[in-house]
């Protein structure tokens, strides 16, 4: 996927940030990607024209808010914007409806007007309930996301997916409500947990199978791609800027993902299983969409689309990522249940996304429950 990116320093930046587009037709935003990014929030919002009297609810978690809620608050109070702070439980099983009316209330205490705005700092969780709620507040205000996790930075706080989950299937609840902006800093992955990094490098590898192998076989050639330290700051910065401007490319052609962005739940539909049977929180986001791959990856084999030899690969830098690569020994009928109640199935057929070749995939709905069931236990 061709990369999209300009320089685009600030008045306050010691060094330029990298900023990519995301072309839509009620118009687009920009991705800023860059160290120090978090000290220039306030004056990026700003040429964006969120002026002096604004107000801003900031949504986070204990985690993130300790290191970098004052630093934002204080580049946020700097251009005149009205700081008020809301900071929910960590965790993907606090992502429900109970913690979207958590910041409904902050909202209605903040006295957030249709001219306010929404700000998500955090992770994915955090920024989907934060979309979700500043979607359905006074029928929509504006969200800005500030994603602190590598999964958000290169996919969940890109393209206006919000949601929460339902006791019966991941993001069940949600709407589609593209951000204002998306303010990237890498330096905030230095607080970030090497097994929540890892969950981030599944994210990075789809990107490289459904449509980069340049950026594959990039990471192939690290020494080291389980670790923020062993990617290294250069080589950090390009997975950025390359992922979300495959991202940025895809969401342009299809915002509301009624045919090509479907390419992005690449390994999703078969990790969503993972994460709902073994109970939200259990398994990370990015170890199921891992597990997800390696399986979407063998059924390929299996009908013939790609080769043992591309599949060995994918597994491999999986695994040199630190991620899973087995599939649970989940019930058979469990399974099925949870595949035929994933959002994606459309007239009661399963669809999955399976790779053909480094950098390409296809979209198959006419795979039967016995072949599935199949690959899957050889995965066990």
């Amino acid at each position: 996927m061709p990369r999209s990116v300009s320089a685009s320093p600030t008045a306050a930046a010691i060094a330029p940030l990298q900023t990519v587009t995301v072309d839509l037709p009620a118009g687009g935003y920009p991705i800023h990607i860059g160290s120090g990014a978090l000290s220039r929030l306030g004056p990026l919002l700003r040429e964006r024209g969120w002026t002096e009297g604004r107000r801003v609810l900031v949504v986070s978690n204990p985690d993130v808010a300790g290191p970098y809620g004052a630093a934002v608050r204080a580049s946020l109070e700097s251009v005149g914007l009205l700081v008020h702070q809301l900071v929910l439980e960590a965790g993907e099983e606090q992502k429900t409806p109970r913690s979207i009316g958590l910041i409904h209330d902050a909202a209605f205490a903040a006295r957030l007007e249709r001219s306010s705005l929404m700000l998500a700092l955090g992770g994915g969780v955090v920024g989907d309930m934060t979309g979700f709620a500043a979607a359905t507040w006074l029928r929509g205000l504006a969200v800005v996301q500030v994603p602190t996790t590598l999964l958000a930075m290169v996919d969940a706080a890109i393209g206006g997916k919000t949601g929460v989950n339902h006791p019966g299937g991941k993001n069940l609840i949600g709407a589609f409500h593209q951000p204002d902006a998306v303010v990237v800093d890498p330096d905030t992955l230095a607080t970030l947990p090497v097994r929540e990094f890892r969950a981030g490098m599944a994210e990075v590898i789809k990107y490289g199978v459904i449509g980069d192998p340049a950026l594959f076989e990039n990471l192939e050639a690290s020494e080291d791609p389980s670790s923020r330290e062993g990617l290294g700051a250069e080589r950090l910065q390009e997975v950025l800027q390359r992922c979300a401007a495959a991202k940025a490319e895809v969401v342009a052609a299809d915002e509301r993902e009624a045919g090509r962005r479907a390419v992005l739940n690449y390994g999703h539909t078969l990790g969503h299983v993972v994460e709902t049977l073994s109970g939200y929180g259990r398994v990370l986001h990015g170890e199921a969409v891992a597990i997800g791959m390696v399986a979407a990856g063998a059924l390929s084999v299996e009908l013939g689309l790609w080769s043992p030899a591309d599949q060995e690969r994918q597994r491999r830098l999986i695994a040199a990522c630190g991620l899973p690569v087995r599939w649970p020994g989940f019930e058979a009928e469990a399974a099925l249940r949870c595949l035929r109640s994933d959002k994606k199935v459309r007239d009661g057929r399963v669809r999955f996304v399976l790779p053909s070749g480094l950098g390409s995939v296809v979209i198959r709905d006419d795979i039967s429950d016995a072949r599935v069931l199949q690959v899957l236990e050889r995965l066990v």
